[in-house]
């Protein structure tokens, strides 16, 4: 039994440090699927409170205004130092941990402060934030190596898919049958604990110490802010990559503020099914994960990038067409398939493309762009949904990203 959990989790040909560090990388990700599952929640509580359409896009926009204002200067910070894992593993801790801060203020704040006293707490939990997603890319990188990316993440989401489907499920009956905002303390404070899991794998990642890069290879954004820029001007391939996938985050982050509204205002889904909702979306992942592992062996990168894009652009338009739960249900699990594979396709192509000398600072510049993306479509998808009406701005929403996909079509045509 213990033979096979560990070929499950690591193929058996990688050598006994590599393997240890992907049983960690998986526990971590249990904890950390503990912990997120309260994420699917927050902005629903919110819009429980009475926030509004802005407000609850302050979620999706406040660690992207952060990002894109620290980003490059984090990635920096983190490229000069020599063991980027405690780094990673402390920031997560205090994001996760956060759910639980959440629950407190529940408990010792006004009801009419409150809005406003968890906007501000997330306000500040942005800059871990910000240091997890540069952080993130390059430990999993370094643990999987360029032959491993696909296994790594296969196995990690899969694990991460089955706790958070298994736990939102979960969650979602607890806030069902007790009292409001109880029930929401409860679920935030239990949740958290995965912080304390995650936290104590994910710090015992061993990686071999990184030398800061040479004056002439690292060159420094702050006074030679030109060479910066040439220099990541030289790697085509990630110009190209980076400035398509902006405008496809565009369209998937215009959905994300605007799924809980459309959920809670149009259809009046109780939260019993909101819960059902991301358990059908996560659970579908680990099937996901594995399918696209294979599909992408056998049919290429290309084939994948441009069939997952496709068919997660259909997922907002599909959703505004009905307020029937099952149906939403069955179209959020669907959706969860092809995420798998841009979740996959996504993080593959774009350390393909990233020089590993440098790599913490052309991960913080590809971030910065996803953070401006996040900060820009929540303002966006608000006014949409005030002016238009909250399907119409889903509909758009998958009008962009299937933009983004035509233009990954027609790159891949240039250069074939």
């Amino acid at each position: 039994m213990l033979a096979t959990l560990r070929r499950i989790a690591a193929p058996p040909e990688l050598p006994s440090l590599q393997r240890r560090n992907f049983i960690r990388v998986q526990i971590d990700a249990i904890g950390v699927g503990l912990a997120s599952a309260a994420a699917p929640f927050l902005p629903v509580f919110l819009t429980r409170l009475g926030a509004s359409s802005q407000e609850v896009g302050y979620l999706t926009s406040m660690p992207a205004l952060t990002g894109l204002t620290l980003g490059i200067f984090i990635g920096q910070v983190l490229q000069g130092q020599r063991n980027i894992v405690k780094w990673f593993s402390a920031a997560r801790l205090l994001v996760l941990v956060s759910y639980a801060l959440t629950a407190l203020l529940i408990e010792i704040v006004p009801s009419s402060w409150l809005i406003k006293a968890i906007l501000l707490l997330w306000a500040l939990v942005t800059l871990p934030q910000t240091v997890v997603a540069v952080s993130f890319n390059v430990v999993m990188n370094g643990v999987a190596g360029p032959q491993h990316r696909y296994d790594l993440m296969s196995r990690r989401w899969s694990i991460l898919g089955i706790t958070m489907a298994a736990t939102t499920a979960i969650a979602g009956q607890i806030l069902e049958n007790l009292p409001f905002p109880l029930n929401y303390q409860v679920v935030f404070s239990l949740l958290s604990l995965g912080s304390l899991i995650s936290f104590y794998f994910s710090s015992k990642i061993e990686l071999p110490a990184s030398s800061p890069p040479s004056p002439t290879s690292a060159v420094q954004f702050v006074s030679h802010p030109l060479d910066f820029v040439r220099r990541i001007w030289i790697e085509k391939s990630f110009i190209r990559f980076v400035s398509i996938r902006f405008i496809f985050l565009i369209g998937t982050t215009l959905a994300v503020p605007l799924l809980p509204i459309y959920y809670v205002r149009e259809v009046g889904a109780s939260d019993a099914w909101i819960g059902i909702f991301n358990t059908a979306q996560t659970a579908i992942l680990l099937v996901g994960y594995f399918a696209w592992t294979v599909i992408s062996r056998n049919k290429g990168s290309r084939f994948t990038l441009l069939l997952t894009t496709f068919g997660i652009s259909l997922y907002p338009i599909l959703i505004a067409q009905t307020h029937q739960v099952q149906l939403i249900a069955l179209i959020a699990g669907i959706s969860g398939f092809f995420q798998a594979g841009i979740d996959l396709v996504f993080f593959d192509e774009l350390m393909r493309t990233i020089p590993e000398e440098l790599s913490a600072i052309f991960v913080a510049v590809a971030q910065t762009l996803t953070h401006l993306s996040s900060f820009l479509a929540p303002i966006a998808s608000a006014w949409l949904s005030d002016w238009l009406g909250t399907p119409t701005a889903l509909i758009i929403s998958g009008i962009v990203r299937l933009v983004g996909f035509s233009l990954f079509l027609t790159l891949g045509k240039e250069e074939s």
